[in-house]
């Protein structure tokens, strides 16, 4: 039997996404060793090895067949664009993603003229603004704080993720509109999926028993 393969986007995501595993019998403790510097990881009872990756790359090993099996937010698989599966919503790591700015904004948004916006999403800003609300934009990409732009003047509003919504707040900024909501994602290789049928669904069936 072949090794299943799973790309973990680091940090939160991966940790619950272990811990899920753990609840269906799947463990893999030499991930939880603080000093280790290995990159591969395996369980050799089930077959299965894991890997973590930045996020924006787990879309890219599982697209590439690298991984037959990746866990990553609804925001990376919409902004990455990848041929793969997406096959089951996790529950965990809910937030929203949306247009926000200042309270002034919402006139501009209603008038259909050409706005900037700021986002570490230009694609996700691209995509809604064009063929969604039909409006032209000049999307400004940016990997910092997102929340500075409407602020200094960089840009109208911004698309960016909101969990909480305090920083936004804190900065004299609101949500104007949702794009779409956001959580965890269970994304397969088309050709895994085919080759690995069973053994992917039973998995699944089972981590959808414990969620």
């Amino acid at each position: 039997m072949r090794y299943l393969t799973f790309a973990l986007a680091k940090g939160r995501l991966a940790k619950k996404t272990l811990s899920l595993f753990e609840q269906i019998g799947i463990t893999c403790e030499e991930m939880k060793e603080p000093d280790t510097r290995k990159l591969i990881f395996t369980n050799e009872e089930y077959k299965m090895r894991f890997f973590l990756a930045k996020a924006g790359d787990v879309p890219t090993y599982v697209e590439y067949g690298a991984a037959d099996i990746g866990v990553v937010g609804k925001d990376t698989i919409l902004e990455e664009g990848r041929n793969l599966y997406e096959v089951m919503d996790l529950g965990f790591g809910k937030c929203r993603m949306c247009v926000c700015g200042p309270e002034s904004a919402k006139e501009i948004l209603k008038r259909n003229e050409i706005i900037r916006v700021a986002s570490k999403y230009p694609n996700i800003a691209k995509d809604y603004f064009n063929n969604k609300k039909n409006q032209t934009v000049e999307i400004i990409k940016l990997n910092g704080s997102v929340e500075l732009a409407p602020i200094v003047g960089l840009a109208d509003v911004i698309v960016d993720i909101v969990e909480t919504g305090s920083t936004l707040r804190e900065n004299g900024l609101s949500v104007l509109e949702e794009i779409c909501p956001l959580s965890a994602r269970v994304v397969v290789n088309q050709v895994s999926l085919r080759m690995e049928h069973n053994r992917i669904r039973n998995l699944l069936a089972d981590l959808n028993k414990v969620m």
